[in-house]
């Protein structure tokens, strides 16, 4: 399996359309979709960040909401777990040198058996 897992802030970035970053879009349009996946993680955040925008913009977190439908449907098969090995990997690798439990999963997940997955940024 060969491709790019995305972070939450690449996925969000693409979203913007015609007010994304020159770079992203550049990325973006020259990589096929099919060879791009999303951590439950990422998807996890999109949910809170439309669940906390509620609360000040309702119909702003509608669209969200939808976004993240239309989204989570188009990588069914390209949402990938946090496995048991993951995570004790992450837990070995955190006590050595500290991170944000979604950074260091990520990169857990990079260094795991069968996945190869290239930074998205």
């Amino acid at each position: 399996m060969n491709g790019f897992l995305l972070d939450t802030n690449v996925v969000s970035e693409v979203r913007k359309g015609d007010r994304c970053n020159p770079a992203v879009a550049k990325w973006a349009a020259n990589v096929p979709t099919d060879r791009n996946y999303l951590s439950v993680l990422v998807v996890g955040e999109l949910i809170r960040s439309a669940t906390l925008k509620r609360r000040t913009d309702p119909k702003t977190a509608d669209a969200l909401q939808k976004w993240i439908a239309r989204l989570t449907h188009l990588y069914t098969a390209r949402i990938l777990p946090v496995t048991l090995e993951i995570a004790e990997e992450w837990g070995r690798f955190s006590a050595l040198r500290p991170l944000p439990p979604k950074i260091a999963v990520w990169r857990q997940r990079r260094m795991c058996p069968g996945s190869h997955f290239g930074p998205a940024t």
